[in-house]
C-alpha cells in the first residue's frame, strides 16, 4: 500500500492496483454535516417506505399528468413560431440545441413577475437556471472575493444555502429571527460586528414568505425598515421566494421585497419546483444591480453570473424551460392562475395539520408549534432533543418521518424541534402522521422522565399554542 497524489493505491482480490482516495484530501466542506443533510434525510425516506412522511417539502405528485407534459411542449413551440418569428430551422435549434446562457424564457418569467408580484424587471437582467440551488451558487460565487468576505443569513437557515456557502469557503453568520421574520436589531448588529472585525459582509439570505424551514414571514413595515436598513449598511439582499403563492388566504400575500426595491438593493432568487414542475430543474435569478464595463458604461450583475454558468452548466435544459414557459403562456403568464388547486390543498392541509395539532396536545401540554400564514411548515417543539437517531427510531418503532431542526443551524447545538410539512400528504396521512408523532412523544417524555438528573440545556423553538 503505497500514497500516490493524495490517495493510497491499494490491491484488490486479482491483484489489480486501485487508488482509493481519503475525505481529508478532498474538499473539507465535503465532510460538513450541512452537505449531508439532504441526502440523509432521502435515506431514512427510502429505508422506511411505510412510514408516512411529513418530511417531505416537495408538490404532491397528482397534480403531474404525462400528457401535460405534450401539451405545453406544444404552446411553448407554437409561441416561438407565431410570437418569436422562428422558422422551423429555428425551432429545432432553440429546442434541441445548448442555447443561450441566460435562458430561453426569461421575457416569460419577467411578463410572470409583472404579472403575479408586480415587479418591473428587465429580461435581461434575469438568468435562468438549473433550479434555484444554482441560481444560490452563482451568486455566492460571484459575491465571494476573499478571505474577508462573508455571508450573513436569517436562522434557522435551509440547509442548501449553507451548504453551498461551506463549498465556496464562504463563512456563514447567523441573522435571529423572531416569529415575524428577521430581527433587525440583530441584522444591524451583525453587520457592525463584522465590519469591527475587519470583515467585508457582502449580502443577507432569507425567505420573507412562509419560509423553509420556520414557516415566519416579515411583516410589510419589517420589509420596509429591512431595506432601508441594508441601504443604510450598503448590504445586498437575497430574496429567495419559493413558497410565496401559498398563503393560507389571499389576503395575506404581500409585496416582496423586490417589488419593494427602489435601489437595486435585493437580489432575487425565485424558483419553478412548487408551482409548475420539480423534475424540471429550471429556477432564476433576478440580479439587476449595476456592473460598470472596463471599457464605460454598466452592465449588470447578470451578465457576470452568465459567465459563471456558462462554466457550471452551461446552460439550462432547453426542453425542460420549454415546458416551463407552456405553462405560463397557458395562464396569461400568471402562476397565481395556474395554481389554484395546489394553493387550496396546500391550505386546507396546513389548517388541518395544526387543528391536528392541538386534539393531540391540548392547552399546557409541553409541546409547541408555530402558525404559518401560508406554505408548507410546521415547526414543532418538544421537551427533549431531537436528533437523527430519534428520527430513525420514529421511523422504524413509530411509522412516521420529519425532518430534526438541527439540520438547518448546523452549529452542533442541540434542537429541541421539528419540522413537519403538509405538501406531499393527504388529510388522512396527516392523521395517521399526528397519531403516530403523538404516541413518538408520549413514549420519549416517559422514558425521559423515569431518568435521574435530567437536564434540559438545549436550544428550544418559540411558537403558538
Amino acid at each position: 500500500m503505497r500514497r500516490r497524489g493524495g490517495g493510497t493505491a491499494t490491491a484488490d482480490d486479482d491483484g489489480a492496483v486501485m487508488m482509493e482516495l481519503h475525505l481529508a484530501d478532498l474538499h473539507p466542506a465535503l465532510g460538513d454535516p450541512a452537505l449531508n443533510s439532504m441526502n440523509f434525510l432521502n435515506e431514512v425516506a427510502q429505508d422506511y417506505p411505510d412510514a408516512v412522511s411529513l418530511a417531505a417539502g416537495r408538490p404532491y405528485e397528482e397534480f403531474f399528468e404525462f400528457s401535460a407534459l405534450h401539451r405545453y411542449l406544444d404552446i411553448f413551440r407554437q409561441h416561438l413560431v407565431d410570437d418569436l418569428g422562428q422558422d422551423s430551422g429555428q425551432v429545432r435549434r432553440t429546442l434541441f440545441q445548448y442555447g443561450r446562457t441566460k435562458g430561453i424564457v426569461h421575457h416569460l418569467v419577467a411578463r410572470n413577475l409583472a404579472v403575479d408580484e408586480g415587479m418591473t424587471v428587465d429580461p435581461e437582467a434575469i438568468v435562468v437556471t438549473v433550479g434555484c440551488q444554482e441560481a444560490m451558487f452563482l451568486v455566492l460565487r460571484a459575491l465571494r472575493t476573499g478571505p474577508r468576505d462573508v455571508l450573513l443569513a436569517a436562522a434557522p437557515t435551509y440547509v442548501g444555502l449553507t451548504g453551498a456557502a461551506r463549498l465556496l469557503d464562504f463563512p456563514v453568520r447567523p441573522v435571529a429571527t423572531t416569529d415575524s421574520g428577521v430581527d433587525l436589531a440583530d441584522l444591524r448588529d451583525q453587520v457592525d460586528q463584522a465590519r469591527a472585525e475587519g470583515l467585508r459582509p457582502r449580502a443577507c439570505y432569507l425567505m420573507p414568505d412562509f419560509a423553509n424551514p420556520s414557516g415566519a414571514s416579515i411583516s410589510l413595515s419589517d420589509r420596509r425598515a429591512l431595506l432601508d436598513l441594508a441601504a443604510e449598511k450598503e448590504l445586498l439582499l437575497i430574496e429567495d421566494n419559493p413558497y410565496g403563492l401559498f398563503p393560507v388566504t389571499e389576503s395575506r400575500r404581500l409585496p416582496t421585497l423586490k417589488a419593494l426595491d427602489t435601489n437595486r438593493q435585493v437580489v432575487y432568487l425565485g424558483s419553478f419546483a412548487k408551482t409548475v414542475l420539480p423534475g424540471a430543474r429550471v429556477g432564476y435569478v433576478v440580479a439587476d444591480q449595476l456592473v460598470p464595463n472596463a471599457g464605460g458604461g454598466n452592465g449588470l450583475l447578470a451578465d457576470q453570473l452568465a459567465k459563471v454558468k456558462s462554466m457550471v452548466s452551461v446552460n439550462t435544459s432547453p426542453v425542460a424551460q420549454a415546458v416551463v414557459g407552456g405553462v405560463l403562456l397557458a395562464h396569461d403568464c400568471s402562476l397565481v392562475a395556474a395554481t389554484v388547486r395546489q394553493r387550496a390543498v396546500y391550505a386546507d392541509n396546513l389548517r388541518h395539520l395544526v387543528h391536528g395539532l392541538g386534539s393531540r396536545f391540548p392547552a399546557g401540554s409541553s409541546v409547541r408549534w408555530t402558525v404559518p400564514a401560508g406554505g408548507f411548515f410546521v415547526v414543532v417543539t418538544v421537551p427533549f432533543p431531537v436528533d437523527d437517531a430519534l428520527l430513525h427510531r420514529s421511523a422504524g418503532k413509530y411509522g412516521v418521518l420529519w425532518t430534526p431542526m438541527a439540520h438547518f443551524y448546523g452549529d452542533g447545538v442541540p434542537v429541541h424541534a421539528l419540522r413537519l410539512s403538509v405538501s406531499a400528504v393527504t388529510r388522512d396521512d396527516i392523521d395517521r402522521g399526528l397519531d403516530r408523532l403523538a404516541e413518538l412523544v408520549a413514549g420519549e417524555v416517559t422514558w425521559r422522565d423515569a431518568r435521574s438528573g435530567y437536564v434540559d440545556s438545549s436550544r428550544s423553538q418559540k411558537g403558538k399554542e
